[in-house]
């Protein structure tokens, strides 16, 4: 392992002025030797701090025994002879409030299994053999992602309840998530965090995987096992907001300093968390070493910032707020951080992918810095909730909501955007997926499938939360495992089937995700057809000519010999129909894939088609001759 670098005024330095990216090679605790003597070298920062004693099993959590030596800048430090690898410590530390506390380390690589506390001496080795696919990563701009949002301690559960081990996941979770197709797995709750129920949204451990199932050796198995089955793996990180535990970061040496001290700025009433101080370098390295500790360290192909918006906006859900120096309501130092961020993660960690959960219309959230904030990917906050709104509408009112479905085509472009249906649009009362639609389950089934089918005919990279492609019928529950007993009956299998198709069809058509992010990537045959809740429009790969037809019909009316107009003549084939028994549906047939030269829709050509109830018909020219600079 490598040595840690020296607590010198040098590298103390480096932090205090944001000149030190990986904080982490220098506080903490790090197993090393001094004067020929083994043991371990403790650091923390802890400006405001009277008094700083490391305490563990190496001294009884004794709090005299070894005192820290303050060093320049805030930081303490010291070396203890007796400590080990795979003991427990913490930091106790007298605040300049007076009281006397024991804390985690902010910088701890391992913690017990809550409700304990306490941080883990940790320093074992692994044996990576992922060396391949690390020089071929990319954030896939133009390759398809397709991703597959998990819950690891719900996805599954052990026969006893309790949490399965990550390396047993590694091959139960990589099989399936193999065999379904998706290229990459997102994985919420990992990082440690004291409360279940938060899902890994309130971090107490910035550094460390949580120990509900297992060691970081373990969860590097995972991530390597992964990696050689051709999947990436994605975290959920949270640099907005942390709990108010008073063993964490919360007044981590009696005052505030990891959150800002101003409640109207430090303090998030609807999450009960305090807010990162981003205007101190301290604050900024430690979390930008915790994004390159993951990508770096663990081998992580990307990370989803959670919660972008409530960082950008001093006003963001509060009545009291401070505005910057402008004036404005933007919060100038933590748009800093976020460049900063996509800056040293694309030098650092070149290949890796990063992207915003940003719910606002805040411009340039994918633009290369200096002009925009840097990230790779944006959730499309308002594609998702325009098309929910739609397919939640019972179908006779469909017509007065028509344009909600058409409307993302008119900023598609303006940033790269991931379509995301996560695990917040099935908790909350919000009802499953399967659920929100109207009618008796065969409709909702219908509508369902209707649903999954344009979503990965939209551009934009997919993500999908565990449980739905198989139509799970409850919300999820973050306690218990998914209900995997239905995945194999019929009506449900039907639905898995689906998605399976389609992640094959967005990995193996170049016209599904290569210009995802290009106009020409996507032309309208028909976006006006109000009254009958029709739908048809053209992918395109503006680099090959390849393309293919999308038709949907959101009404629970047939309707026989569509006029559907094509750019060019000839026979199609159907790879798709989402009424294919295949996937629970009826199994409507189509006569004729035979083009007419007669116009229609503005094209050259058109098709008749039976068009099934609640269904979407996906079709491709047998021979394409028609390529994407044709009109």
């Amino acid at each position: 392992m490598n040595e840690p670098l020296p607590l010198d005024h040098g590298h103390l330095q480096q932090l205090v002025t944001a000149d030190l990216v990986r904080p982490d090679h220098l506080l903490g605790a790090h197993p090393t030797s001094e004067h020929g003597v083994d043991g371990v070298r403790f650091g923390v920062w802890a400006p405001n701090a009277h008094h700083v004693s490391v305490v563990g099993d190496f001294n009884g959590f004794n709090g005299f025994d070894n005192p820290l030596e303050r060093l320049d800048f805030g930081f303490w430090g010291g070396f203890v002879p007796a400590a080990r690898h795979g003991q427990r410590y913490k930091f106790r530390v007298t605040g300049g409030d007076g009281r006397t506390e024991d804390k985690m380390d902010p910088y701890g690589t391992f913690f017990e299994v809550r409700p304990a506390t306490a941080s883990i001496i940790w320093n074992q080795p692994f044996t990576w053999t992922d060396g391949d696919w690390m020089k071929g990563r990319d954030p896939g701009f133009e390759r398809p992602v397709s991703i597959y949002e998990v819950h690891l301690p719900s996805w599954a559960r052990r026969d006893d309840g309790w949490f399965m081990n990550y390396r047993d996941l590694a091959h139960r979770l990589g099989e399936y998530v193999g065999y379904m197709g998706y290229t990459h797995v997102e994985l919420l709750g990992v990082m440690e965090h004291p409360f279940d129920g938060s899902w890994g949204y309130q971090v107490t451990g910035y550094y460390a995987p949580t120990s509900r199932m297992g060691s970081p050796e373990d969860f590097k198995y995972f991530v390597n096992h992964l990696h050689s089955l051709g999947i990436g793996v994605i975290l959920d990180w949270v640099p907005g907001h942390f709990p108010t535990d008073s063993a964490g970061l919360a007044h981590f040496d009696g005052g505030p300093l990891y959150e800002y001290a101003d409640p109207r700025r430090g303090f998030h009433q609807d999450w009960n968390t305090y807010i990162f101080d981003y205007g101190r370098n301290e604050v900024v390295m430690f979390l930008i070493g915790s994004a390159l500790k993951w990508l770096q360290d663990f081998h992580i192909d990307g990370l989803r910032v959670d919660a972008v918006a409530s960082m950008l906006y001093l006003d963001f859900s509060r009545t009291e707020w401070v505005p910057n120096i402008h004036g404005g309501r933007e919060n100038l130092e933590a748009i800093a951080f976020l460049k900063r961020l996509n800056e040293v993660v694309h030098h650092m960690a070149p290949g890796c992918m990063i992207v915003a959960e940003e719910s606002t219309s805040f411009a340039g959230v994918t633009t290369p810095t200096p002009f925009g904030l840097g990230f790779d990917y944006k959730w499309a906050m308002g594609w998702m909730n325009d098309s929910l709104r739609y397919f939640e509408q019972d179908p006779i009112w469909r017509s007065h909501h028509h344009h909600a479905l058409t409307f993302f085509n008119a900023y598609r472009t303006s940033e790269n955007y991931v379509l995301a249906i996560s695990h917040d649009e099935v908790v909350h009362l919000k009802k499953s997926m399967v659920a929100k639609m109207p009618g008796d389950w065969y409709a909702q089934r219908a509508g369902y499938r209707a649903f999954l089918a344009l979503m990965w005919a939209t551009p934009g990279k997919k993500l999908l939360f565990m449980g739905q492609e198989f139509a799970q019928p409850t919300e999820w529950n973050h306690d218990a495992g998914l209900p995997w007993h239905l995945a194999d009956h019929p009506d449900h299998r039907g639905v898995m089937n689906l998605v399976r198709r389609l992640n094959g069809l967005y990995r193996t058509r170049s016209d599904w995700h290569v210009s995802e992010t290009k106009e020409e990537g996507l032309l309208w045959v028909s976006a006006d057809d109000v009254e009958q809740s029709v739908y048809a429009f053209v992918r395109r790969d503006h680099q090959s000519g390849a393309w293919s037809v999308v038709v949907a019909n959101l009404t629970p009316v047939y309707r026989e010999a569509y006029p559907t107009g094509v750019p060019q003549g000839g026979e199609y084939r159907l790879l798709l129909s989402t009424d294919d028994g295949e996937y629970g549906g009826f199994g409507t047939q189509q006569p004729n894939l035979s083009a007419s030269d007669e116009g229609w829709h503005g094209q050259t050509h058109h098709l008749r088609l039976n068009l099934p109830p609640n269904s979407v018909l996906i079709l491709a020219p047998i021979e394409a001759t028609v390529t994407s600079d044709d009109r």
